[in-house]
């Protein structure tokens, strides 16, 4: 597929934010249940719950205050970078104490298409006060950011290679990828790591087919626990599907067969039970954290065009009834503010966050114009209720 078919394909389908309102209304119209999770009646039945069930635990509270704090990409920016087009931003801390956030593709002028294509790159971070907004003190690969490891778009085997979620695991960084064919369409996915703060990377070998785990283990996001265990929610690339739970123990994170599943059999749910979706909905892009004694989940909500986050005790918590609210609402070009932005996606937990001031890295794409293709930054006040 050419870069010019591929960028449409795109426009179209799973970076649109706006755009999959259609198809995601639908699916969600046609009953397509999340499995049980735990807990007693319907769940516990068997008969299911939808994404907007987790609404019921929500309860009354006032909704978080929303603010932007900057955009952190784009014209005057990122241009001494050769970058002024991006997006997603997926942040973790590195192990010298630095931010590094890695973005998706990449183009040197201020448009979708616009000139040198890359992904993934990253740019590295020295911001210690989150509230003043998230600056940069270089990009990896030199003075302009370089593509993090060596290969042509547009191969036979594929287009691009999309971010997922990085982790830092003592003094290694560990990038899941999606290796793409024309988005919505995973080839395979597959874990780089650096042991230099994201200076450099290299394969670890680790490749997991697109029907890995009911081809539900594609768009993933990851969080290490205090038992060793690196838990794992993860969805297709699609937009239009549930998300699912697994673990691995830190050390074997590389080991495709060491992924242990969470499931629901013979009326209980275990470790090592068939895959089994935790949460019904059109999920995109996931963030999920350990935070303050909790776990946070946030991500893209395509059904309702929104990002949404979810508090709870641990990763196998029942997430249809979990505290949940809204983060930021989808909105309108030309109608926006703080709270509403068109064509939204993303929404990734900065490091330095609490519960009750998180910080989000929020992507934007104005699939109609190729500008805005951007990363943001928004504070959220209040979500620890």
């Amino acid at each position: 597929m050419s870069r010019a078919a591929f960028l449409r394909t795109a426009a179209g389908t799973a970076l649109g934010g706006g755009l999959l309102l259609g198809a995601a209304a639908t699916a969600r119209a046609s009953g397509n249940p999340a499995a049980p999770h735990g807990g007693s009646g319907a769940a516990a039945r068997g008969r299911g719950a939808s994404a907007a069930a987790g609404a019921r635990g929500s309860g009354a509270a006032a909704a978080p205050e929303v603010t932007k704090v900057a955009d952190l990409t784009g014209p005057g920016l990122t241009t001494r970078f050769r970058m002024e087009a991006t997006d997603l931003g997926i942040p973790a801390r590195t192990p010298d104490g630095r931010l590094l956030f890695v973005f998706g593709d990449t183009f040197e002028q201020a448009r979708v298409g616009g000139g040198w294509w890359r992904s993934p790159v990253a740019l590295w971070s020295d911001t210690t006060d989150l509230n003043a907004g998230v600056t940069w003190s270089g990009a990896v690969g030199g003075d302009a950011a370089q593509q993090l490891w060596a290969y042509e778009h547009d191969n036979p085997e594929f287009s691009t290679v999309l971010p997922s979620d990085v982790i830092t695991i003592g003094g290694t960084m560990y990038l899941h990828v999606m290796v793409n064919k024309g988005l919505g369409n995973v080839v395979w996915t597959e874990i780089w790591r650096s042991d230099d703060s994201g200076a450099t990377w290299r394969h670890t070998g680790a490749k997991f087919p697109p029907d890995a785990h009911g081809g539900l283990f594609q768009c993933l996001s990851w969080g290490l626990g205090d038992d060793g265990f690196v838990y794992v929610c993860a969805t297709d690339f699609t937009r239009s599907k549930p998300i699912v739970m697994l673990r691995v123990r830190q050390d074997r994170i590389a080991e495709p067969a060491a992924y242990e599943p969470w499931g629901y059999r013979d009326g209980a749910w275990a470790w090592g039970n068939p895959v089994t979706p935790v949460l019904g909905g059109a999920f995109g892009e996931l963030c999920l954290r350990p935070l303050a004694g909790k776990w946070v989940l946030t991500w893209f909500n395509a059904g309702d065009y929104r990002i949404d986050g979810i508090i709870v005790d641990t990763p196998t918590s029942d997430l249809t009834t979990a505290y949940r609210r809204t983060l930021v609402h989808g909105g309108e070009w030309g109608r926006e503010d703080d709270a509403h932005v068109a064509q939204l996606y993303g929404g990734y937990v900065i490091p330095g966050s609490t519960l009750d001031d998180l910080h989000l890295s929020v992507s934007q794409w104005n699939t109609a114009e190729g500008w805005p293709y951007r990363v943001m930054q928004h504070r959220v006040r209040g979500f620890g209720g």
